[in-house]
């Protein structure tokens, strides 16, 4: 595991990005969540038992593993995203769910095009579903079969292609074009910025969500928040979302990334301050994290907001998961999958292994830290997690 500072951070920095994510914008994301079938707030879970024996005051951990019965935060993008394009660009008027899917009836269908590791795929197909559209879901090569499987089961075309991720989403992209489809990308580049933005939009919701189970004053002493990035879209959200709702200057933010697709870490680590992509096969159990090439929304939010980037290797990531799954004390157990349990692994490896005591101080990691973790996803796959889990 390796930690790199952000050198590039300015004291209280802005950007418009950051502020574009307003108290509105979360609000009417929030409202608009709420009128879908099967929407709940997922738990908040204390993790008191863990916060003690790390030596910090407090370990809040968001478990998304059952959001919308996806496995997954994404569907928050999916469903949100893909509403406010019929509002956007095909101008249909409406204030919920229902209105949309009556507006929706005398509408002409439109497909829907992604690349996705499979958490995001999965939750536009879940969104397709909803609204009686299409879609079609493109995964890297090595992609494993129950993904591709999963979201074949919500009805949409799910294709395994011969291409590491990043340039899974260049076919797939150029395939949008060539046949007409709506690429719902969640991550953005020179030229296509308006989609991506709209689904992180929809992730803030998690955010709301967390400030409200704690309460004003609970939420403002939250002082690390540790979150992982692939492409940075998630990380970036949240952080903006932690922004918008705190008063003063908010906690330390915290990027974790898989030691194979370190984009955001190779990014800071290079004087130029510019973004740095990693190529080959992004190797790793993390598959939502195997992205090589930062969203250019993501990079300039992190690098304006982020404290510090961690890229861990697939163990610290496993360890995570056992964290989650075997709790410490009377803690509720919390099923995580690699992707959503680097950052607890991260955490504990930081406050237990005698390598870290430099890098816990320049964190300020201590008795008073009170630190949010997300767990974005459940056993997504699951033949992984009973290996892990030793079941």
């Amino acid at each position: 595991m390796d930690m790199v500072l952000n050198r590039f951070k300015e004291e209280g920095g802005q950007t418009d990005l950051l502020a574009h994510f307003t108290q509105g914008v979360m609000e009417r994301s929030a409202r608009f969540h709420q009128s879908v079938p099967e929407y709940a707030a997922t738990p908040l879970v204390h993790l008191d038992g863990l916060a003690q024996q790390l030596g910090v005051a407090n370990i809040y951990a968001k478990d998304e593993s059952e959001r919308f019965g996806l496995n997954a935060f994404k569907g928050l993008g999916g469903i949100y995203v893909m509403a406010e394009y019929f509002r956007r660009y095909e101008g249909l008027d409406f204030d919920d769910y229902n209105e949309l899917l009556e507006r929706l009836k005398t509408h002409p269908g439109v497909t829907f095009a992604t690349a996705t590791d499979g958490n995001h795929g999965k939750g536009v197909a879940w969104a397709a579903s909803l609204l009686g559209q299409k879609a079609k879901v493109f995964m890297p090569e090595g992609a494993a079969e129950h993904r591709l499987e999963a979201v074949r089961q919500l009805g949409a075309e799910a294709t395994a292609t011969t291409l590491n991720y990043d340039d899974t989403v260049k076919e797939t992209a150029n395939l949008a074009e060539e046949h007409g489809w709506v690429l719902l990308q969640d991550t953005a580049w020179p030229g296509y910025d308006e989609i991506p933005l709209m689904i992180m939009e929809g992730y803030t919701t998690l955010m709301s969500e967390v400030h409200a189970q704690l309460g004003d004053t609970s939420f403002n002493d939250i002082t690390h928040v540790f979150l992982q990035a692939g492409v940075g879209s998630f990380a970036a959200a949240m952080t903006a979302a932690v922004i918008s709702r705190m008063d003063g200057n908010g906690p330390r933010i915290i990027v974790v990334e898989a030691e194979a697709a370190d984009c955001f870490h190779q990014s800071m680590k290079d004087t130029s301050g510019k973004a740095q992509q990693v190529t080959g096969s992004l190797n790793t159990v993390m598959a939502g994290l195997a992205c090589g090439a930062p969203s250019t929304q993501g990079f300039e939010m992190l690098k304006a907001s982020a404290d510090a980037f961690i890229r861990c290797e697939d163990g610290t990531s496993e360890r995570g998961m056992r964290l989650y799954g075997r709790p410490v004390g009377s803690d509720e157990p919390v099923v995580s999958g690699a992707s959503g349990a680097v950052t607890l692994g991260a955490l504990h490896a930081l406050m237990t292994e005698g390598g870290y005591p430099q890098a816990r101080q320049k964190l300020g990691l201590d008795a008073v830290s009170n630190v949010l973790v997300i767990n974005t996803e459940g056993a997504t796959d699951p033949d992984h997690y009973r290996q892990v889990m030793g079941e």
